[in-house]
């Protein structure tokens, strides 16, 4: 008889049926992903361990067991980059709503302003324009590794660090959506991974439900500041033609902020470079990088109420300096 392989075990856990099967408890899921992420378990079973999750729905225990094995195998856990950035900016939309990355405009402008910024991320599923290509416009590179990125936000305030220099296997886990059809909770871990261990971080979704999935877990990782909302394409991003709600969570207290709308029109025109110089005719653009800004501005604890958030950052964004490269 030949003997079961050590990673069965989560899978009959999540999969035995109705009334039988069950999350993973967080220490589990940390054990779990820990032997995926080292190529301990068969192809076959990293497939029907990511779907049953998915199928299963998130659960903010077992996606917090899951954050931790990723940090881990990621080299987060080490603290070399903790207090290394002062902003969290994850980066993985894929919504087919996504044009233009303005939001990196406002990470940027941020940057300027003294607050450091780490926007990591992975544009592989991205129906509209990725940020690596966008920072070839603005004469920017992305990191090469987290030191790369440790010194590159040392240096200008602002690192991108792309998933696939920092977690390779990781990276292929996410990409595995091309495979299975299907995101998986994967997606909600690269968004949740801090790798810099920052003392703010924004976060955006695309569908409502997660915004309590993301906030619960981030408490359990005892996160100190975190503002979530429903961005452009599952981005950070804010429609400023439109009202939303920003969902604030400091250390275990959490408000709901609404978002009133600030213009008539949203972005359409492409083209990063001249809003960011300012060029004329671009109203709709700005306003949606400086109502962006406000989310950081939230995040970092500079405002506490959306109005004041709001003229704190158009006043980021008025002194921002133009990219030269």
């Amino acid at each position: 008889m030949t003997d079961e392989h050590v990673f069965a075990q989560y899978v009959r856990t999540l999969g035995r049926g109705p009334g039988r099967s069950r999350s993973l408890t967080r220490e589990e899921a940390r054990t779990a992903l820990g032997m995926v992420l080292r190529g301990e378990a068969d192809p076959h079973q990293v497939g029907a361990f990511l779907m049953l999750l998915r199928y299963r729905g998130e659960d903010p225990d077992e996606v917090a067991g899951l954050v931790e094995a990723a940090r881990d195998a990621a080299g987060i856990s080490d603290g070399a980059c903790t207090g290394a950035a002062d902003l969290d900016w994850p980066s993985y939309g894929a919504g087919r709503t996504r044009d233009e990355p303005w939001f990196l405009l406002s990470a940027l402008a941020l940057a300027q302003a003294g607050h450091r910024v780490i926007m990591h991320g992975s544009n592989a599923f991205t129906q509209g324009r990725d940020v690596p290509d966008a920072l070839g416009e603005l004469g920017l590179r992305p990191a090469t590794s987290r030191a790369d990125a440790k010194a590159l936000v040392a240096e200008t305030g602002f690192a991108y660090l792309p998933l696939s220099a920092f977690s390779p296997a990781l990276d292929r886990l996410l990409n595995l959506r091309h495979l299975l059809g299907l995101r998986s909770p994967i997606n909600t871990v690269c968004r949740l991974l801090d790798p810099f261990d920052t003392r703010a971080a924004v976060d955006g979704v695309f569908h409502p439900p997660y915004i309590d999935l993301h906030l619960g877990v981030a408490q359990r990782l005892n996160r100190p500041r975190l503002v979530v909302v429903k961005g452009g394409g599952g981005e950070v991003e804010r429609n400023p033609a439109k009202p939303t709600t920003a969902y604030v969570q400091v250390g275990t207290d959490r408000q709901e902020l609404p978002l009133p709308a600030l213009t008539a029109s949203k972005a359409e025109v492409p083209g990063l470079l001249p809003v960011w110089r300012g060029e004329p005719g671009r109203e709709a653009e700005t306003a949606t990088v400086i109502a962006t800004i406000a989310l950081g501005v939230l995040a970092l604890g500079l405002a506490d109420e959306p109005a004041e958030a709001d003229r704190v950052a158009a006043e980021i964004w008025a002194g921002r300096r133009a990219v030269t490269g």
